[in-house]
């Protein structure tokens, strides 16, 4: 290898790592937002309520991402493709047609919603006692649509340090104004408290999107449908396969209430969301950045698979320790972010972190089919592995109660890994570099000895045991990941911190 193809991939591995760090840095404090919020729903409303917001969620969640048409996806491919061209003319009729799209499915959303709001009710409670709640919900729908579209135009121009504020400042506002609305209301304020969650999701991507100047573009409605045409045609295959996740996830719950009760799928939202809350900020970054820079080299196969193993390593080397710590402390973290009303959720969290390890490795091959176009294959294995999810939740849930959740969790990823692997190496010669294959090695020997010793040695013990494996990992991580950025790097990175806090003194 020489000196050139070299200095490229720690400029690669360096550009990963910025944008992770920046987007972790904004999820660190998302996090710590959430946490709060969290903590006040857990003990105010308990597993119950928390399980009623789940619901809620995944009946939002799906009908939004009908009436998004796939937009929020589509749209940051269009607008990276526009904006790597340097057209201003080609980027505002781009990013116009975008926002009017989205003003326009969001509409026809909530009129949607609105009008089945005591069907949906029936077959999700088995009666309409909620029906009014949903109608007022469908409200959140032309929200999410229209803050899609205008984080979508962040995203596509690549603006990660906006998206970073964004984060943040979304989580603060909706901490601050939605916990005294469920202090004051209880369970009754959930629905006011959802809709102001999503109202400053609004007010949050339109102080940023606001920044991004565009030329003033005369569209007439023939211009909008042609503009239109490429962006619809990639959103559909996203909305179908963003359906089918939604709608997988709300069926999923709706079988765990209809078979364990409401109580049950508080404690699956409590697992669900702890599982993803370490390596959210990678799985974010892996959205926000690593997508617009694998569809900026899409025709180039050798430079795609040379980008995605290394996301797929820096995120494994990231990700690892955070995941062995949770299974390591389930019980603890479990009562810090909820209370030990949700301890039952414990085997659920501990089965879902073995998937999250595997979601870390397939994620960034799935993007691959996304940046290629390649919309039908993507469709597919998302179909396939949503159907078996489905499954296995069923059977799960049927043969081992809560616990079966995590354990369907695991058992799909297992498939989805092995199943995105084969086809993008089948489309695209893809192969995992041998350093994956060493860390995933590491990363899977390690994950079953935390799994298992809880059920070969005492409590205190394994926790002694496990907590040793994981600084271990952890020492292990920090010195390949040195190793990658190098000491520059490093030192550059300490240095501007000292000069920020130079410049407040």
């Amino acid at each position: 290898m020489n000196t050139g193809t070299l200095e490229t991939d720690k400029k690669s591995y360096k550009q990963i790592l910025k944008s992770t760090s920046i987007m972790g840095g904004s999820q660190v404090i998302t996090i710590f937002l959430r946490i709060i919020r969290t903590k006040v729903l857990a003990v105010i409303l308990g597993p119950t309520g928390v399980g009623l917001i789940g619901i809620y969620d995944s009946i939002t969640s799906l009908a939004g991402i009908a009436a998004g048409l796939g937009i929020g996806t589509s749209g940051v491919r269009q607008i990276a493709e526009a904006f790597s061209t340097g057209d201003q003319e080609k980027i505002s009729r781009t990013i116009t047609c975008l926002r009017r799209i989205a003003l326009i499915s969001g509409a026809a959303g909530l009129m949607i919603l609105l009008l089945l709001s005591w069907p949906i009710s029936q077959l999700t409670f088995n009666d309409t006692k909620h029906a009014r709640d949903i109608a007022l919900l469908s409200i959140t729908i032309l929200f999410s649509a229209i803050s899609g579209g205008q984080t979508a135009l962040i995203q596509g121009m690549r603006r990660i340090r906006d998206l970073a504020k964004l984060s943040i400042l979304g989580a603060f506002l909706g901490t601050v104004v939605s916990i005294p609305i469920v202090y004051v209301w209880g369970e009754k304020g959930i629905v006011l408290f959802l809709i102001v969650v999503s109202a400053m999701s609004i007010v949050t991507s339109w102080w940023y999107s606001r920044k991004i100047k565009v030329q003033n573009v005369a569209l007439t409605w023939k211009d909008i449908i042609f503009e239109a045409k490429p962006l619809l045609r990639l959103g559909f295959v996203f909305m179908m396969t963003g359906l089918m996740t939604a709608g997988s996830m709300y069926l999923l719950r709706v079988i765990v209430v209809r078979y364990l009760g409401l109580g049950a799928a508080g404690m699956y939202q409590a697992a669900t969301t702890l599982s993803a809350l370490y390596v959210g900020f990678i799985l974010d970054a892996m959205g926000r950045d690593f997508y617009p820079q694998l569809t900026a080299i899409a025709q180039d196969n050798l430079a795609c698979t040379s980008l995605v193993n290394k996301q797929i390593e820096v995120g494994l080397l990231l990700a690892l320790p955070g995941i062995l710590a949770t299974m390591t402390l389930a019980p603890v973290v479990i009562n810090i972010f909820y209370s030990a009303k949700f301890l039952p959720a414990y085997d659920v969290l501990r089965w879902q972190m073995l998937g999250i390890a595997l979601r870390i490795i397939s994620w960034p091959m799935g993007f691959l089919l996304i940046a290629k176009g390649n919309g039908r294959a993507f469709f597919w294995t998302e179909l396939i592995s949503i159907s078996i999810h489905l499954v296995l939740i069923y059977i799960g849930v049927k043969f081992f109660g809560l616990t079966g959740t995590g354990m369907a969790f695991f058992v799909m990823y297992c498939f989805y890994g092995v199943m995105m692997y084969r086809v993008i190496r089948g489309y695209y010669g893809f192969s995992l570099s041998l350093i994956n294959i060493r860390i995933g090695a590491i990363a899977f020997v390690t994950m079953g000895i935390i799994f298992l010793t809880p059920y070969l040695i005492s409590n205190t013990w394994s926790i002694f045991v496990n907590m040793g494996v994981t600084v271990l990992i952890g020492l292990y991580s920090a010195k390949k990941l040195y190793s990658i950025v190098g000491p520059q790097a490093i030192s550059n990175f300490l240095f501007k911190i000292k000069l920020r806090f130079r410049k407040k003194g």
